[in-house]
């Protein structure tokens, strides 16, 4: 294969999507039948230092068994079920073994509240739950509440009326019928948030994991002898993607750990299983670099590319990483309805704090109001065509925000960025989180882009403030390395720094230290919360 040259791949690309595809036996069950039967699928490891290894193999076994346990319980084609389970592989087991007989798994975080998992089984109408007895509380709290909610599965150690995973399992068959799905029928749901109202049921195809082949293969860089390593959840699609589905499809390992993110673990952990691919989100890097001479403390010579996405990463961290480590860290951009479809990809030159370009087969371009392309240097929102076959198929039971997201033949991804002179496209923030200030639009990712490349921040979020006079003001919330250099004088420091290496008129006129940022499960700073603490604080019963 000779070197990458992004326009002749971008050119040659052409999706072949047959018309019956399911998505176990693509993953799982196709590696199991044929010479990978032995290689092992995920590796795992927990907190307490608990290991386990499946093969692909024990992988269909496994989930032939969950499918004919849902199977039995009544569920068929297009029926729901809950999957709130932390990374252990009964995850990976019951997705697989649900989308094998059609079923359509909801991965579900363990951290939502009973109110939070009641929306998600009554709008989906799910059948079923799989959950561990530690998070089952909030299920139990709510099972009166969910008409549609037969059963609930416990993973561990079930209650009186729960089922026991563990006994269907052992009496289940190993034989399964596949239930014999198109690429176009529904595959699974996430579940996602936006700036008003309920959250949003994305449903996606089976096609999806064929749609996103350009992001294991081109901005992932997988190869079949790699060990995939993802700090995420899989409860998030960013992991349930690349650090699980996208993966095995193609027949390479994946490395799960099964607790609460530490850098120096991580590192111990690319040291201990030979991880070759690190995919992680901004913060995580951000900690990583914390970690002083782990270039030298750790046996990091296995790891030879790595991946981010959530939030755009700073490029001080990029800038660090390759000085550190020798190595990039490939930035790309994505959202639920259509994961990562932008990216910066090996063997193209990399501009620090880009987002790259388009991944092979992916048609996006920044467009106005009207949904016309907007010409280099113009911001507008970001936009994928309709026909690409990783997108969303629907919002579930929301026909008015499925109909309201789309313009034309593009969907509206709700970033706004612009495109510079080489096809390379810049972020500037949610639509709902650029700044007018004194004139001007300010896009809160540059001002914390500034402050995170003092060495004294380590993370920074920024929004807009009300101000008597000015309307608005940008402030800034700063995490620093060291809490007892919160003085008057730091915020004078970090202002000035803001003036040195970005505009101006973009300094934070208000910094204001914390210890933690509000953050959504996958990592993003919920800058929506901020912005409605500042206004409570600052115009109280006048912002009623």
């Amino acid at each position: 294969m000779g070197a990458f040259r992004y326009e002749k791949e971008a050119g040659n690309w052409k999706w072949d999507i047959p018309e019956y595809y399911n998505i176990g036996y693509d993953c799982v069950d196709k590696h199991a039948e044929g010479k990978d039967k032995d290689k092992i699928a995920l590796l795992w490891e927990n907190e307490k230092g608990d290991t386990e290894t499946y093969t692909f193999s024990e992988m269909k076994r496994l989930s032939n068994k969950f499918g004919n346990i849902l199977r039995d319980l009544g569920l068929t084609k297009g029926d729901r079920f809950l999957i709130r389970l932390p990374n252990i592989p009964a995850f990976q087991i019951s997705f697989i073994g649900g989308v094998k007989i059609g079923a359509v798994p909801i991965p579900s975080s363990v951290m939502f509240r009973g109110h939070e998992i009641e929306y998600r089984i009554n709008d989906s109408k799910s059948k079923a739950v799989i959950t561990t007895a530690r998070f089952a509380d909030e299920v139990r709290k709510i099972r009166g509440n969910c008409p549609s909610l037969k059963h609930v599965i416990i993973v561990d150690d079930p209650g009186k009326d729960d089922i026991s995973y563990t006994d269907k399992m052992a009496e289940a068959s190993e034989d399964l019928i596949l239930e014999k799905t198109k690429k176009d029928d529904m595959a699974f749901f996430c579940y996602t948030s936006g700036t008003t109202g309920n959250p949003k049921g994305a449903v996606h195809l089976h096609r999806w994991v064929i749609g996103n082949d350009p992001s294991v293969l081109y901005w992932q860089d997988g190869k079949k002898d790699d060990i995939i390593g993802h700090t995420g959840d899989l409860s998030w699609i960013f992991p349930l993607g690349n650090g699980f589905l996208y993966v095995w499809r193609h027949g390479i390992t994946t490395f799960v750990y099964d607790g609460r993110f530490n850098p120096e673990k991580w590192y111990h952990f690319i040291e201990k299983y030979k991880i070759t691919n690190l995919a992680s989100v901004p913060t995580c890097y951000r900690l990583f670099v914390t970690i002083k001479d782990a270039e030298n403390t750790f046996d990091l010579s296995s790891l030879r590319h790595c991946i981010s996405a959530g939030e755009p990463l700073n490029p001080e961290v990029i800038k660090e990483w390759k000085q550190r480590f020798n190595l990039d860290i490939y930035d790309g951009i994505g959202m639920t309805e259509v994961m990562v479809y932008l990216s910066n990809l090996k063997g193209m030159p990399i501009k620090p704090g880009s987002c790259g370009r388009p991944q092979p087969g992916k048609h996006c371009d920044v467009i106005d109001k009207d949904g016309k392309p907007l010409p280099p240097g113009k911001p507008g929102m970001l936009a994928v065509h309709k026909s690409d076959p990783g997108l969303l198929k629907e919002y579930w039971n929301k026909p008015d925000k499925t109909k309201a997201s789309f313009k034309g033949d593009w969907f509206l991804t709700g970033d706004v960025l612009y495109k510079d002179d080489d096809g390379y496209f810049w972020f500037s923030g949610r639509d709902d989180d650029l700044i007018m200030a004194a004139g001007y639009r300010i896009s809160p990712f540059e001002v914390e882009s500034a402050l995170v490349s003092h060495p004294d921040v380590l993370e920074a979020a920024v929004v807009a403030s009300p101000d008597e006079i000015r309307g608005v003001i940008v402030k800034a919330f700063v995490i620093l390395h060291d809490r007892t250099n919160a003085t008057e004088e730091m915020v004078k420091i970090l202002q000035d720094h803001t003036r040195k290496v970005s505009a101006p008129y973009k300094y934070p006129r208000e910094i204001e230290f914390v210890e933690e940022l509000p953050k959504t499960q996958s990592g993003k700073i919920k800058r929506k919360v901020l912005r409605e603490q500042e206004k409570e604080k600052k115009l109280g019963d006048r912002n009623l």
